[in-house]
């Protein structure tokens, strides 16, 4: 026994439907000359009206709500039920109807999150922070040329005393011995013993000594002087030389042994001793003849001091340079 048919409730027309039916009623009255309700004759406004107007108004009269947008539609009344619509249209509208999607749960979840969230805008490429700036050229430190150093002559002063006063030591010897043999002392037997025997004593060394002492004090004061001071203040080695062939004889003689009496006595003596004015004589000699020496090296010295002042000074004026 088959199961009774139940009667299935009426599916609402779509509004694509609704339009295409009102569209269609409205062409077929266009064709047939029909007056579209509502739509104003030409002879009352003397307007021409456009059909497709009146029908879209005809429609939004029957269905409200249809054509307006959400808000105007939500505020609309609700439609009155007619029979008098076409027969595809049987439908009851009983509230508007919304194309506005509501919102999910995710959407509803995550709402807040965007609302707080400050908007940022990330660059598709890195910013560049600043410009590279440009490469200053570095400083080249060059040191500066020193001033040259002045050459003196003082040690070539000491070099040449050494030379003489080895003459002054042999010339001294020899007139020892020369003295001896006049005195009878010395023979030819015996000259080689009074050869070596005034090279152990005081009286021999003393004025050796201090011939070069006042040789290289000399020097050391002239320094790159001319050989005019050397003639002139040569007098002055030999008094220092007759002085101390004077006090060798005290040493001989016993300085600590010797009364003053007894040195004064030996002092007068040796005054006017031959060997004492030899002693001066040849001091005064050499020192002029070796001073020509030291003064000339001294001459040297200053153009070679002065050549390194202007090359110095043209050094300077060229500016620092770069070794390649």
């Amino acid at each position: 026994m088959s199961d009774p048919d139940v009667p299935q409730p009426e599916k609402p027309a779509d509004v694509d439907d609704v339009v295409g039916s009102a569209n269609a009623g409205l062409d077929a009255a266009a064709a047939a000359g029909a007056d579209v309700p509502g739509a104003v004759p030409e002879s009352v406004d003397e307007k021409v009206v456009d059909p497709d107007l009146a029908a879209f108004e005809e429609a939004e009269r029957s269905y409200p709500g249809t054509f307006a947008p959400p808000a105007a539609a939500a505020a609309a009344p609700p439609p009155v039920v007619s029979t008098e619509t076409d027969a595809d249209a049987t439908a009851v509208f009983a509230a508007p109807v919304s194309y506005a999607e509501e919102p999910s749960v995710a959407d509803a979840a995550y709402a807040p999150a965007y609302n707080s969230a400050e908007t940022q805008i990330v660059p598709s490429e890195p910013l560049l922070v600043a410009a590279a700036s440009p490469q200053l050229p570095q400083p080249i430190f060059v040191q500066a040329p020193e001033p040259p150093r002045d050459r003196g002559n003082r040690g070539t002063a000491g070099a040449i005393g050494l030379l003489a006063t080895l003459v002054f030591a042999v010339l001294y010897l020899g007139t020892t011995l020369g003295l001896g043999a006049l005195a009878g002392d010395v023979t030819g037997e015996n000259i080689g013993q009074s050869a070596l025997a005034p090279l152990a004593t005081w009286g021999f060394w003393t004025p050796v000594v201090v011939f070069f002492v006042g040789f290289w004090l000399l020097g050391a004061i002239i320094n790159r002087g001319r050989w005019g001071l050397w003639v002139v203040f040569g007098i002055i080695v030999g008094a220092i030389a007759y002085g101390g062939h004077i006090l060798g004889q005290i040493f001989e003689a016993g300085i600590l042994t010797l009364t003053p009496s007894a040195a004064s006595e030996l002092v007068g003596e040796q005054l006017l001793a031959p060997l004492a004015i030899a002693a001066f004589i040849f001091a005064r000699e050499l020192t002029i003849w070796f001073g020509a020496w030291v003064a000339r090296s001294g001459a040297r010295k200053t153009e070679l001091n002065a050549e390194a002042q202007r090359e110095y000074e043209r050094t300077l004026e060229a500016g620092p340079t770069l070794a390649r």
